[in-house]
Order: C-alpha cells, then sequence, then structure tokens
C-alpha cells in the first residue's frame, strides 16, 4: 500500500510551471525522511518573448536565471539622430562664449555625437562630427541659470568643458536628458570612473559621488584621500600667513599711498605736459567754446549739418537709436582730436550722428538750459496767457551765456526744418519735445520729482519749438 500511495502521489504530482521543489515522502523506516529537490527552472526556449520596454522607469539592469547561468540585461541607451540646440560654454575650464546652434544629434552607448545636418551622419567622413562628447564620467543636470531658454540641460565632462543642450517641447528634452544620464551612468561603472574638474578649476570631484542616481559621498571617502586633505591644510595654513602678513603691510600701503597723492601732479601740469588732452564730450560749454574760438561747438555744427543734408525725411530722425557701438567710436575719434568726415561710408547710418549729439549734449556737467535757469522756465511755463509766456521764455533765454544762447537758437532753427518733413520722418513737436526734453534741461537736485520735473522738460522744450520764431526772431520761411 505505501507502494502504491508512492506511485500515485509521483504520478499526481507531475512538473508543472509553477513547481519549483517536490518532497517524496517514504514509509520504509518511520523515523527517517528522505527529501529529494528537483530544480524545475525554466528552459530558455520556454521564456515568453516580451519586448523589452523603452520607458525610463525600465531603464535599469535586470538580472535574470535563464539555464541555471545568471544573464545580465543592459538597457540600450542609443537615440536615432533628432535636431538639437546646442551651445559650447566651456572647454577643458576655459569660458567661451555662448552660441547657440542647431546639431543634428546622435546618442551612442559612450559618446554624443553632433553633426551639422543628417546628410553629414549619413556621410560618415573622416573629421565630419562637429564636436563629441566622451560621456564617461561627466556630469549632467537641468540648468535655469545659464539661459533664458526653456528646456535646457548642462553636460560636464570630466575634463572639464560644459555643454548646455536645449529642446522646444518639454517630452523631447526629458526624453534625451534620461537617456543621456542613463549612458552616463553605465559608461562611467564600465571605465571604472573618472575624475571629475570643475570648470575653470582645478579642483577634482570624487568618482560618482556628484552623478545622478549615486547618492552622496560616504564619510569613509574623506580617510581614502588622505592627499587631497593635506593640500587643503597646506593651503589654509598659507592663507593664515598671508592674512597675518597683510594687515602688517597694511599701514605701509596707506603710507605710499599718502606719499602718492601729495606728490601727484595737477590736472593743468598735465595739460601743459600733453599728457591728458581736452576732451568735447564731458567738457562744459563756455570753456568749449573759449578753447575752440566759437559761440557754438563746432562738433554741434557739422553734426546739424549732416542731418539738414540727409537725414531731414529719415523715418523717426533723433528718435530712432543708433547703433551704440559706432557711436562711442565717433565720440573717440571727436576727443582725440582726430580729422572727421561725415561724409564717410561708416557714418552713413545718420541715427548714428544723431545718436552722438544727443550724447554730447547728456553729458554736458551743466545742460544748455543752465541749472538756475530750470525752475524759472517751469514758472514762465506754468503762465496762462499766451503772449506773457512767450515774452517770459524769451526774456530768459536771452538772460543765458552767449555760447547757450547761441547754441540753442542752431538746435532749435534745425529742428524747426525737420518739422518741415513731419509727414516723411513721422516726427511731431511733441515727439521733438518727448526726445529732447531731459536732453536739454534737467535740475541739479532731483529730489525725488523726476516724472514732475520730465513733464514740465518736455512741455518747455516742445512750447520753445512751437515759438521758435518769435522767441528767436527766426526768419519766416
Amino acid at each position: 500500500m505505501a507502494g502504491m500511495r508512492i506511485t500515485n502521489l509521483q504520478s499526481a504530482t507531475k512538473p508543472a510551471q509553477g513547481a519549483v521543489h517536490m518532497r517524496i515522502k517514504t514509509s520504509q523506516s518511520p523515523g527517517d525522511r528522505l527529501s529529494q529537490s528537483k530544480s524545475m527552472v525554466l528552459q530558455e526556449s520556454d521564456l515568453p518573448q516580451k519586448p523589452i520596454s523603452r520607458h525610463r522607469r525600465n531603464q535599469s539592469t535586470h538580472n535574470m536565471t535563464v539555464g541555471g547561468r545568471l544573464a545580465v540585461f543592459e538597457p540600450s541607451v542609443e537615440l536615432k539622430g533628432e535636431n538639437m540646440n546646442m551651445a559650447k560654454i566651456s572647454d577643458s575650464g576655459k569660458k567661451q562664449r555662448k552660441n547657440w546652434t542647431l546639431f543634428w544629434t546622435v546618442l551612442t552607448s559612450d559618446q554624443l555625437l553632433f553633426y551639422k545636418d543628417k546628410q553629414q551622419e549619413s556621410a560618415q567622413k573622416a573629421g565630419s562630427k562637429t564636436d563629441v562628447v566622451q560621456l564617461g564620467g561627466a556630469l549632467i543636470e537641468w540648468t535655469t541659470e545659464k539661459s533664458s531658454r526653456k528646456n535646457v540641460f548642462q553636460i560636464t565632462t570630466h575634463t572639464g568643458s560644459e555643454y548646455l543642450l536645449q529642446a522646444d517641447s518639454q517630452p523631447t528634452a526629458n526624453k534625451w536628458y534620461d537617456a543621456i544620464r542613463t549612458a552616463i551612468a553605465s559608461s562611467t561603472k564600465a571605465d571604472g570612473g573618472f575624475s571629475l574638474r570643475r570648470s575653470n578649476s582645478s579642483e577634482f570631484l570624487p568618482r560618482h559621488s556628484s552623478l545622478p542616481g549615486y547618492g552622496s559621498a560616504s564619510p569613509n571617502t574623506k580617510l581614502r584621500n588622505p592627499v587631497h586633505r593635506r593640500s587643503i591644510n597646506m593651503f589654509s595654513s598659507s592663507k593664515l600667513k598671508h592674512s597675518a602678513s597683510d594687515s602688517a603691510d597694511k599701514n605701509g600701503v596707506k603710507n605710499r599711498l599718502k606719499k602718492f597723492i601729495i606728490r601727484r601732479p595737477s590736472m593743468k601740469t598735465l595739460q601743459e605736459k600733453g599728457l591728458i588732452k581736452d576732451r568735447v564730450f564731458g567738457c562744459h560749454l563756455l570753456t568749449l567754446c573759449e578753447r575752440e574760438g566759437t559761440t557754438v561747438p563746432k562738433f554741434v555744427q557739422i553734426c546739424l549739418e549732416a542731418v539738414d543734408k540727409r537725414g531731414l525725411d529719415a523715418d523717426g530722425i533723433y528718435r530712432v537709436s543708433g547703433n551704440l557701438a559706432t557711436i562711442q567710436k565717433l565720440r573717440f575719434i571727436i576727443d582725440e582730436e582726430e580729422d572727421l568726415d561725415l561724409d564717410h561710408s561708416q557714418w552713413e547710418d545718420i541715427h548714428v550722428i544723431t545718436g552722438a549729439l544727443k550724447m554730447f549734449f547728456r553729458e554736458l556737467p551743466e545742460p544748455l538750459f543752465p541749472f538756475k535757469f530750470f525752475q524759472l522756465f517751469v514758472e514762465a511755463v506754468k503762465i496762462k496767457d499766451q503772449k506773457q509766456k512767450v515774452q517770459a521764455v524769451k526774456e530768459l533765454i536771452q538772460k543765458l551765456p552767449k555760447p547757450n544762447h547761441e547754441t540753442m537758437k542752431l538746435l532749435f532753427s534745425h529742428l524747426q526744418r525737420v518739422l518741415t518733413y513731419s509727414r516723411k520722418n513721422l516726427m511731431s513737436t511733441q515727439g521733438i519735445g518727448i526726445v529732447f526734453g531731459p536732453t536739454l534741461m534737467w535740475p541739479e537736485l532731483d529730489g525725488g520729482n523726476m516724472a514732475f520735473n520730465m513733464v514740465y522738460q518736455n512741455q518747455i522744450i516742445e512750447f520753445i519749438l512751437i515759438e521758435s520764431q518769435e522767441i528767436f526772431n527766426l526768419d519766416r520761411k
């Protein structure tokens, strides 16, 4: 009976996929138990053939027992080419100017390749790759500080080079970020790790400690690098020594500075020796006219002549700004007293000339409307009676110093000619008042009433422009 029970038990328990162990009990020796384990291991052919998911949650290393052996499946990190914006901001620690460029980007298991276009990748010519980023030992992180663009992440190689990558859509950026991060982790692990160097520094980062997914460094890491600890201690001690010596030398530096200030030559002496030249920009109007022997600065004259010659019908004349670099170049030539020909091709943009003229008036130490006359002009423009207002403003202008009066007369007569072309240049008396109000007059002490002063600045210039023929006794055409 015992033999029959064993036979039936064995026949009833045929191997199934869900069963792993089978225990057989005999009654030959009641006190002894004999256990036999049979391994029901799945064969490779019996495994269901399922496609490996490409989702980022499945991008981890999976271990599986196949045929009694441990099989390791590494996730595929290669991405087919796609257009990505890239900017290289550092080359081995040396910072570079950020310049975004669209590249055909290809990710392999350990490299990020940039091609100018898709055809260049298919050609596979020598040197066809614009740039190759080695991912072993690199860092990757999202960044919002390095660029105003959205969806930007940064890759820092183990040599200190830095790259910014950007995609217009968030899903595309996430896909590339996750794939590159996986490639960095796998290639760094395969190569045994790299020493990472910070940009523009000789400081090396610990291996893997800053890589995504590796976590923070353990406390034992510091003990493994006694050389670094010793160098840090040496640096700290030398810094303390320098601090002590610096405090001891402070008095000596102060004494040397005092002697230098006392012995330095005066401005007049430097000008007489020719070491300091008289400037045009930033010079007082009266001083400049006396030096040039005129009542109107020569620079103002040639600028107004150039605008009269070829700029009266220019759209937005005096309102549109010129190129600031070219304006500064023009200013430098004037200050160095070099010959200036405004008909030269480099000054063909009339807005550069008008921009330089406005800069000249803004940089006067005292404006064209002197400080002591500012409040008087404000009170005059408040007069309600038109004739009394014109007479009050006219009397104030006649009291101005001659260089101020003559320069103002020449400027407003020129602005009258600008208004005759208002249909072409789209400039009105109100527009000119807004441009030249804060340029020609401002108070010596603002007092926190900037908006209040600006209203009257614009009104005064606009009123003088409208009544300029009466105020300056200009000929009516």
